[in-house]
């Protein structure tokens, strides 16, 4: 079927979205917010692109498998140039701990867990100039989408177009379909609603607070050899997260509770988040003067929020030609790192749906099944991790806690059987990383009766006997932290009359 299909934004879920549906044969317009590119390369790219509608453009980023092998699978080409440019593919033997190493043994399944990672603005760069090599995909830049247009149909409301404005002045867009990728701040939801569609909506806070700081490796250093600290960590008061990049690049994500005030004013400072760095041994050596400089400010994100949007469900009158895909339509947990393949994944539910039916009623209904079915479960378990850490950072912050029996039980069995467990079996890191991955359930693979069987076992074995496994003090704890870097232990914590 020939249509014209209207994108609204050419970040990610934008770009997926034109990735997915181009091989269609459709006529796709991407209208894009943003001026395009600079010429050259990924430094440029980092450097001097003005990307105002998307926030987080330098924060760390990441594919996961799902996405990675959706790239490889369906567009080599676009593989191979993502490799040209210098990023990264993280494979299974780099998660193995030396106990792992001990019988390890290939299997052809590692192949698929791979982590695809760069600088996002070099992710966007190649995939947007692959993009525009197909003849059936423009991309109007600097182009603000100041509405959508829509009519009164017997199915139901009806989207036919947006109205834009550009150096030309405003002007009318007619489409067959209209793709939301504007991302968080997208407006377009809000419009259908005071126009009377129905688009239920659950929304809560991520509870934390990002903070990102790029860096580069010194002419003719190395990598840091991985340490059994590893690159990533959490304090209670303080998760970390090193991510490989492009071209010798890397970046580094602290992420602070929202109720760590203090922390939060201070760690914008490059002084004082590099001191953290230097201070948790997982990330030191990679920070050290002598191996890598840093090469921008730090870039924070805030108030970040979990949400689920449907378009479709029972007893819902049909919204027809338009479909959210993204942050427009699911937000999650950047610490998940599942944003970009939530959109991938939703660009190509889209384009089996519309590929297997006309019928404008039924497209809706049956996008709204697939994008149920496929993420509901990842956006679930995000929310009740995040639940769960929200909690435990108000206990960590209110002074005298003492947790519940329940609750040092579920924590005994998750440190000294479940992470024990993966970090001693081969086997069950790949059957944990499937979900990690998005392959499967979240949590089939602890449902399994041999795998909950062996973790039991591994929970129920002595400390003494499994020491070699838990991995070293992933840094100071918090009052230690606090006085190296001279802030105010005490200042955050909750008062008894406000518990």
């Amino acid at each position: 079927m020939h249509e014209r299909v209207l994108i609204i934004g050419a970040g990610i879920g934008g770009l997926c979205s034109a990735l997915a549906l181009a091989p269609t044969g459709r006529d796709i317009v991407i209208l894009e917010r943003d001026p395009p590119p600079p010429r050259g390369g990924g430094d440029h790219a980092f450097a001097d692109w003005s990307r105002r509608g998307v926030s987080h453009l330098r924060h760390s980023h990441a594919f996961l498998a799902r996405l990675r092998t959706i790239i490889r699978n369906e567009h080599p080409e676009l593989h191979a140039d993502l490799m040209a440019a210098g990023c990264r593919e993280l494979g299974f033997e780099r998660m193995l701990t030396d106990v792992h190493r001990q019988d390890y043994r290939p299997q052809p399944a590692d192949r698929d867990f791979v982590v695809l990672t760069s600088r996002r603005t070099t992710l966007e760069l190649v995939i947007r100039r692959y993009v525009e090599r197909y003849p059936n995909i423009r991309i109007d830049s600097e182009t603000f989408v100041r509405r959508l247009l829509t009519q009164r149909d017997p199915q139901g409301l009806r989207v036919v177009g947006v109205s834009v404005a550009d150096a030309g002045g405003a002007r009318d867009i007619i489409g067959d379909l209209v793709i939301d990728a504007g991302g968080r701040t997208s407006s377009c939801v809000e419009q259908l609603v005071e126009e009377g569609a129905v688009i239920p909506e659950e929304s809560e806070t991520a509870g934390i607070v990002y903070f990102t700081r790029h860096f580069r490796l010194l002419p003719g250093a190395q990598e840091p050899q991985r340490t059994r600290a590893g690159g990533t960590g959490d304090l209670g008061f303080l998760k970390f997260g090193l991510f490989p990049a492009d071209n010798g690049c890397f970046s580094i994500t602290l992420c602070t509770p929202e109720p760590e005030f203090e922390l939060r004013k201070a760690i914008v400072r490059p002084e004082v988040f590099d001191a953290i760095c230097a201070r948790l041994p997982g990330l030191a050596p990679w920070v050290d003067p002598t191996v890598a400089e840093a090469v921008s400010h730090v870039f924070g994100m805030g108030e970040l929020q979990s949400r689920w949007r449907e378009i479709a469900g029972e007893g819902v009158p049909p919204l027809l030609g338009y479909f959210p895909v993204g942050d427009a339509l699911v937000r999650t947990n950047p610490l998940y790192g599942r944003g970009c393949s939530f959109a991938a994944v939703t660009a190509y539910a889209l384009r089996d749906i519309l590929v297997s039916t006309g019928d404008p009623a039924d497209r809706v209904q049956a996008f709204q099944a697939r994008v149920s079915a496929d993420l509901r479960p990842y956006y679930l378990n995000m929310r009740d991790q995040d639940r769960a850490a929200i909690r435990r950072a108000r206990q960590q912050l209110t002074p005298g806690y003492r947790p519940s029996l329940r609750s040092r039980v579920v924590k005994s069995f998750l440190e000294d059987g479940v992470n024990i467990a993966i970090r001693s079996d081969a086997n069950l890191l790949r059957e944990a990383l499937r979900g990690f991955h998005m392959l499967e359930h979240p949590s089939a693979w602890l449902k399994r009766p041999d795998n909950l069987a062996k973790v039991l076992r591994y929970w129920a074995t002595g400390r003494d006997r499994k020491a070699h496994v838990y991995p070293p003090r992933p840094g100071p704890d918090r009052a230690e932290m606090f006085q190296l870097l001279g802030l105010p232990a005490e200042a955050d914590m909750i008062p008894k009359a406000a518990r």
